[in-house]
């Protein structure tokens, strides 16, 4: 199958100043699609070679045309006022929306092309039109999205969980007890009650985008680094704590954070009220307040390098097979073979 794929991103390390997280998995989430025989065109601008100077060996294929293609793929974009809601040309402008709304009009409204989009952020409305189209299929990375929508979580490669190693990850050594590499983004209701009152109390370091910070001059904040220095950070972290946004932690949406710090063997908090957390982490990494948190680094500290903590570690590690790669594709896959009947006659009109 020939899919256009769209997304405002980066599949390689791209630049610093960007909060995209989907640089965790996109690639392989991509190449995956590609070693099933699936033929991925690029409808957005090529990031990585305009910004971030970097061709990827021309592997891939972007076209800022309308190309051909048996189904569209959109990584949901939303309007962000002041950046792709301004004119085109002007200053700070940013053409992802434009260029979305253009792939939406001529795929999915003229040709009824199969399209689905991946609702990553929670930003599609739920009155949206796309919901209840016939030969569209919204999908979130929620293991309770909402009615109608499917689960397709963040993948990770199931090859990278086999290769983690419990007991030398629980060997490494750290200098950090707390870490945390994220933006800010409605996350400061966690981060209070979770997080700040934890960082009076021991070694860490907070890095990404927070540029609302003076309520909490105790906390080390050194702003956004390169994607790829967010291993070392968790490489040299004891333990981190999952804040999520309000509307990802009431239906269990998951962020990439959990498997980049786990594989890196930084034991992920999660708080309670979380849904699913279970799912997520083992009980003992449950917590419910900031003074919790606290007990439970303190037990950490105690136990680091232990079989206690190389079991933790195992525990965490075994969790993340719930965003293994392989069961990802599956679901698109068969998500887009599900739309195909509907508009089979049609295929490739584009």
């Amino acid at each position: 199958m020939r899919i256009g794929y769209s997304f405002w991103g980066f599949l390689g390390n791209g630049v610093t100043d960007t909060p995209d997280g989907g640089r965790s998995h996109r690639r392989p989430f991509v190449d995956a699609l590609r070693a099933r025989g699936h033929d991925i065109v690029f409808l957005q601008a090529d990031r990585d070679r305009l910004e971030g100077g970097d061709d990827l060996g021309d592997a891939y294929t972007f076209d800022d045309g309308l190309p051909g293609a048996d189904a569209l793929f959109l990584e949901w974009r939303w309007a962000i006022p002041g950046r792709n809601t301004t004119p085109c040309g002007t200053e700070g402008h940013t053409c992802d929306l434009h260029r979305q709304a253009q792939l939406i009009k001529h795929y999915t409204v003229r040709h009824r092309t199969p399209t689905v989009i991946w609702d990553k952020d929670r930003t599609l409305r739920a009155e949206s039109v796309w919901r209840r189209t016939a030969h569209t299929l919204v999908c979130e990375a929620a293991l309770a999205p909402t009615p109608g929508a499917r689960s397709l979580l963040f993948p990770v490669a199931e090859n990278l969980v086999a290769q983690a190693d419990p007991v030398a990850l629980a060997a490494q050594r750290r200098n950090l007890v707390l870490g945390y590499v994220g933006n800010q983004y409605d996350r400061d209701e966690p981060f209070e009650r979770f997080f700040a009152p934890a960082a009076t109390q021991v070694d860490h370091l907070v890095a990404g985008k927070w540029t609302r910070t003076d309520r909490w001059p105790q906390v080390r904040f050194v702003g956004r680094i390169p994607f790829e220095a967010a291993a070392d950070i968790y490489g040299r972290s004891l333990a981190t704590v999952l804040m999520l946004p309000e509307r990802y932690s009431a239906v269990g949406q998951m962020t990439q954070r959990i498997f980049e710090a786990v594989l890196a063997g930084c034991l992920p908090l999660a708080p309670a009220d979380i849904r699913f957390v279970d799912r997520f982490v083992p009980k003992e990494l449950v917590v419910r307040s900031g003074r919790e948190v606290i007990e439970r680094l303190s037990y950490l500290r105690e136990i680091a390098g232990t079989e206690q903590h190389v079991d933790l570690i195992a525990a965490c590690v075994e969790r993340l097979l719930l965003f293994g790669l392989s069961k990802q594709v599956d679901t698109l896959e068969s998500v887009l073979h599900g739309l195909l009947p509907a508009t089979s006659t049609e295929l490739g009109a584009a």
